[in-house]
């Protein structure tokens, strides 16, 4: 006598199913998107001039760092507000840019370089680092005596991606009107806060 097998049709359904949901998992980690790698010394713009200047990456830092001239507080409706210019050459173009600017003071923290303690103001701005535009703290200072105009610290760094500190140039800043914003999140920290940063006046092997 032959034995007649029927197909149970909710059977063939769940193994489909688990048959599908396994082979998602799987391919999970190959389809994550891998995170950007960054080199030590990168091109970025300062937003929303599109200045090009640039950037060092600097792990030895904790909060980034631009350069400023004519630094000072005020008050502004009962509020803290810094009023600064901005003296810049574009990498791009070779061309002198400048910009007075008045913001919100975010907060101050205090700084022990090579040159002893100072504090500084911190503002947020916008750069483009690849092609994403980030919202990121910057203290305030006059970089003019240093190579690079624009230090990104741990804080920042955090933010992009990895950083590879044997190379450079790996991502030109590519943002346009559709680019993607990230902006500043507020993270536990004071309004005072030591951070230890490598002076980079004499850098070997300057990019």
């Amino acid at each position: 006598m032959k034995r007649v097998y029927r197909k149970d049709p909710a059977r063939q359904l769940r193994n489909r199913l688990l048959a599908t949901v396994s082979a998602l998992l799987l391919a999970g980690p190959a389809m994550a998107e891998e995170p950007v790698v960054f080199g030590w010394v990168e091109k970025s713009t300062l937003e929303p001039w599109g200045v090009e200047v640039k950037a060092k990456l600097d792990s030895g830092a904790l909060t980034s760092s631009l350069d400023a001239r004519d630094i000072e507080t005020f008050d502004k409706n009962g509020e803290e507000w810094v009023r600064f210019r901005l003296e810049l050459t574009d990498e791009a173009s070779g061309e002198p840019f400048e910009e007075r600017l008045e913001l919100p003071l975010y907060r101050d923290i205090r700084v022990r370089g090579a040159g002893g303690r100072d504090e500084r103001p911190v503002v947020l701005m916008k750069i483009c680092m690849g092609d994403t535009i980030h919202e990121e703290q910057f203290s305030l200072r006059d970089r003019g005596e240093m190579h690079y105009p624009l230090l990104l610290g741990r804080r920042t760094i955090g933010h992009l991606g990895l950083l590879d500190v044997t190379r450079t140039f790996l991502n030109s800043p590519d943002c346009g009107d559709d680019a993607e914003v990230m902006r500043y999140e507020g993270e536990d920290e004071g309004d005072i806060e030591d951070d230890d940063v490598e002076d980079d006046e004499a850098e070997d092997g300057e990019a």
